[in-house]
C-alpha cells in the first residue's frame, strides 16, 4: 500500500532563458558626484531666492557694471591716462564731450582717472574684507569650540580691539609702515575683524550644542575635525553674508586712508582722486566735478555691496525678515 507525501509542492523558481543575463542594479554615483549635483541644487535654490531680492538684484547689476569697468580699463583707457607729461588736456577744464568728467590739475581726463581707480578700489575693498573675515571666522571658530580660559582670552582681546575706533587704529598701521598697497589692505584687515569674531563664536556655540557633536567626539572626533567638518560649514552662510556687508565698509575705509594720504602714492584709486582734488584747491575754487566722480562712484559701490550683502543675509537667514 503506497502512500502519498502531504509535503506542500517545492516549485523551483524559473530562470531567465537561456543566452540572457540578469540585469546588474543600475550604479549609484560616487561620493564626489553625489556631493556636486548636491552643491549646484543647493546653489540653484539660493539663486532662486536671490531673484526675488529686488534691491539685491539691482546691487549685483551695480557690481558686475563696476566689475566689467576695472577688469576692461587696460583696454578701454589705458595705462597711459596715469601720465601726466602726456596729457590731453588743460587744466582744470570743465566736462565736454572729448572729456566727460572734466580734467584735473594737470589736463588728465577724470573719466579714464575714475575707470582706472576702480581697479585698486575694488581690489583693496576685496582682500581687505577677505583678510578681517578670515581672522574674524579663526578668532571665532577656535574661541567657541576650546572655551575655557583660551575663549576668555581671545575675547578680551576682540573686546579690546571691538571698543577702539577702527579708524584710528589703521590709520595708526598705516603711518609706521611703508606706504604701499599691501599696507593699507593689512591695516584695514587687523582692524575690520573683531564684529566677524563675535558673530561666528556665537554661531559656534549653536552648533557645538547639537547633538552630532556629541556623536563625532565619542565616535573619535579630534578637534580638527569637528570644526573643520562639522563647525565650518554651518558658520559659511554666515561668514559669506558678513563678507559681502564688510566690503563696502573696507572701501570707503580704503578711500579715507587715501584721502588723508596715506596710501600708495604711486597707484591711482577714488580715494586718492579725492585727496589729489583737495590738494588742487578743488573745494574752494568751485571745481565740482574733480569731486563729484569719484565721491559717486565710492557711494555706488559701497551701496551696491550692502544692498547684495543684506540680499544674501536675507536668503541664509529667513527669520530675519528683511524686505524684499
Amino acid at each position: 500500500m503506497t502512500t502519498e507525501s502531504t509535503a506542500p509542492d517545492e516549485r523551483v523558481p524559473e530562470g531567465p532563458p537561456l543566452g540572457e543575463e540578469k540585469s546588474a542594479p543600475p550604479r549609484l554615483g560616487s561620493a564626489r558626484a553625489l556631493a556636486w549635483r548636491r552643491r549646484r541644487q543647493s546653489a540653484a535654490r539660493f539663486w532662486r531666492e536671490y531673484r526675488r531680492h529686488r534691491a539685491g538684484l539691482a546691487g549685483l547689476g551695480l557690481l558686475l557694471l563696476f566689475a566689467a569697468v576695472a577688469l576692461t580699463a587696460p583696454w578701454t583707457v589705458g595705462s597711459d591716462v596715469q601720465s601726466v607729461t602726456d596729457a590731453p588736456g588743460r587744466p582744470m577744464e570743465e566736462p565736454s564731450a572729448e572729456f566727460p568728467f572734466g580734467t584735473d590739475q594737470f589736463g588728465r581726463s577724470l573719466f579714464g582717472l575714475v575707470l582706472w581707480g576702480s581697479r585698486v578700489s575694488l581690489l583693496v575693498g576685496l582682500l581687505a574684507a577677505a583678510l578681517s573675515v578670515a581672522i574674524g571666522a579663526l578668532v571665532g571658530i577656535t574661541a567657541g569650540h576650546f572655551k575655557g580660559w583660551y575663549a576668555t582670552v581671545i575675547m578680551r582681546v576682540t573686546d579690546w580691539f571691538l571698543v577702539m575706533p577702527a579708524l584710528v587704529f589703521a590709520v595708526a598701521l598705516a603711518t609706521v609702515m611703508e606706504r604701499s598697497l599691501l599696507t593699507v589692505i593689512v591695516a584695514i584687515g587687523v582692524t575690520a575683524w573683531p564684529t566677524t569674531a563675535r558673530l561666528v563664536r556665537a554661531q559656534t556655540l549653536a552648533v557645538e550644542s547639537r547633538p552630532y557633536i556629541e556623536r563625532a567626539k565619542a565616535l573619535g572626533g579630534g578637534h580638527r575635525h569637528i570644526m573643520s567638518r562639522h563647525v565650518l560649514p554651518n558658520v559659511m552662510p554666515l561668514v559669506l553674508a558678513q563678507t559681502t556687508l564688510g566690503i563696502s565698509s573696507a572701501i570707503l575705509t580704503e578711500a579715507t586712508l587715501a584721502f588723508l594720504g596715506l596710501g600708495d602714492p604711486s597707484l591711482t584709486s577714488w580715494g586718492g582722486l579725492l585727496q589729489d582734488a583737495r590738494q588742487a584747491g578743488a573745494v574752494s575754487s568751485g571745481h565740482w566735478w574733480y569731486l563729484v566722480p569719484p565721491g559717486l562712484a565710492i557711494a555706488l559701490v559701497a551701496l551696491a555691496f550692502t544692498l547684495c550683502g543684506r540680499a544674501v543675509e536675507s536668503v541664509l537667514n529667513p527669520r530675519l525678515g528683511v524686505a524684499r
